[in-house]
């Protein structure tokens, strides 16, 4: 396998810039691709994280009546919506190109939150939801897919890192806005302000560049030669690097994946995906729910979804620098254990004291430790494949996402002992933590 086919945009600077030159034109690219995805995905962040702050207000607007079970139906929707996204937004990007593609997530899943707040029914609200759905699943590996390619490749962890706190900085913002509206405004006022994010789209078309990869994949040379000139990349490294990447490759690169060298590896990481986001779905759209039925105030109980969020952000960027050094999947498996140990100790109800902590490793081994992992597939699979390993993972990980609020639902309506519902999180997050170990480490690449 070529060598180069791993090799960042930003490991071949222009010969004819001075060193310290082209590090500084490197960095400027790095900093600016990874300031417009953060805003893109904290806006996702938003979108995704607002229902779990605003259910237990929404089950109790008598003139809905909603069950647990409904309410779980209405959270998984848009993620149904985004596993099918994943897959539409993949063939979109190869015809408009990743910048576009993401643009236009950002724009439909920004219009439908303002749709969703005129929603006059339930069945009404979970359409709008799963039209959203579609778009944000596209959101989330068109941001992951132009930071990895324009981060160094020694720090593509840390970069992602950033990139991707944006997600529960997203989070945090939906539970500070319903500590300060949903009593005095409602559930629909905090809906409204998800239109926001269409005030980006200026910013985002007029600063993020487009990827390298596909120009010349489009055989758009001479805008991928205005970008390389611009940030002083090598050109011929680059196309060397994106050579074999025709149409007539891509169904070869999902074959690849379950070829004998890879077969392993696809699977163990769909099953880590499935369950991860299984557990970050799951938690954001019952967490708060849970804690009011063990007795918290929902005030309290929307400041432990924050604490899951800031420690999801904090955590992150963490465990970047840790997998940048001491590798992916050592960091990966130990946070996704300690938060399936916390989740079980959370079913004995414990004082405040202990209650915070708890949450916050929660926090680390769920949505922070996610952004890890999306990184880790993504710089282990040579760089022809990369975009579809993380592409179909995702896809997987988006059928758990979906069962996340079902089962939450599901368990809530049977009425069963409330401590279940920890140990059925507790031990999604213990299987992702034994399945990244059945990864082979000898492929966990650096370049």
């Amino acid at each position: 396998m070529n060598h180069n086919e791993n090799l960042s945009l930003q490991e071949a600077p222009n010969s004819s810039a001075s060193p310290p030159q082209a590090t500084r034109t490197s960095q400027s690219i790095t900093f600016l691709v990874v300031a417009c995805c953060f805003l893109a995905i904290l806006a996702e962040g938003y979108d995704v994280g607002i229902y779990g702050a605003v259910l237990s207000s929404l089950m109790a607007d008598k003139s809905w009546s909603l069950s647990p079970v409904q309410a779980g139906l209405i959270g998984s929707y848009a993620l149904i919506g985004m596993m099918i996204g994943n897959v539409l937004i993949g063939t979109l990007s190869d015809l408009i190109g990743r910048k576009w593609s993401l643009i236009t997530c950002i724009g439909v899943f920004s219009i439908t939150m303002g749709l969703a707040a005129m929603a006059a029914t339930p069945d009404m609200l979970g359409a709008i939801r799963f039209i959203g759905g579609l778009a944000l699943g596209g959101a989330m590996p068109l941001a992951t897919s132009l930071t990895i390619e324009y981060s160094p490749a020694h720090r593509r962890s840390l970069m992602n890192a950033i990139m991707f706190s944006g997600f529960p900085i997203g989070g945090i913002l939906g539970v500070i806005f319903s500590l300060l509206f949903l009593s005095d405004y409602g559930w629909r006022f905090l809906f409204w302000l998800g239109l926001i994010p269409l005030l980006l789209l200026p910013i985002l078309i007029w600063k993020l560049p487009e990827s390298i990869n596909f120009l010349l994949s489009r055989n758009r040379l001479e805008e991928a030669r205005a970008i390389c000139t611009k940030y002083q990349f090598d050109m011929p490294k680059i196309e060397s690097s994106t050579q074999g990447t025709s149409e007539k490759t891509k169904w070869s690169n999902v074959i690849l994946l379950f070829s004998k060298p890879y077969l392993q590896s696809t699977f163990f990481f769909w099953i880590t995906f499935f369950m991860g986001l299984l557990l970050v779905y799951g938690l954001s759209t019952w967490l708060p729910k849970l804690m009011f039925q063990a007795g918290y105030p929902l005030g309290s109980s929307l400041s432990l979804l924050m604490m899951l969020n800031i420690t999801s952000t904090i955590g992150a960027l963490g465990a970047g620098l840790a997998a940048d050094r001491w590798g992916s999947k050592r960091v990966i498996s130990i946070a996704y254990f300690a938060a399936g140990i916390s989740l079980a100790l959370l079913s004995f109800k414990p004082p405040t004291l202990l209650l915070y902590p708890l949450i916050g490793i929660a926090g680390i081994g769920s949505t922070g430790i996610m952004i890890i992992l999306s990184a880790y597939i993504t710089k282990y699979f040579p760089g022809n494949i990369r975009t579809t390993a993380l592409g179909w993972a995702s896809g997987v990980g988006r059928v758990g996402a979906s069962c996340g609020p079902i089962l939450g639902g599901l368990l809530l309506s049977w009425q069963v002992d409330l401590s279940w519902n920890f140990y059925i999180f507790a031990l999604a997050a213990i299987i992702a933590s034994l399945a990244i170990l059945f990864v082979p480490v000898e492929k966990d690449r650096l370049i």
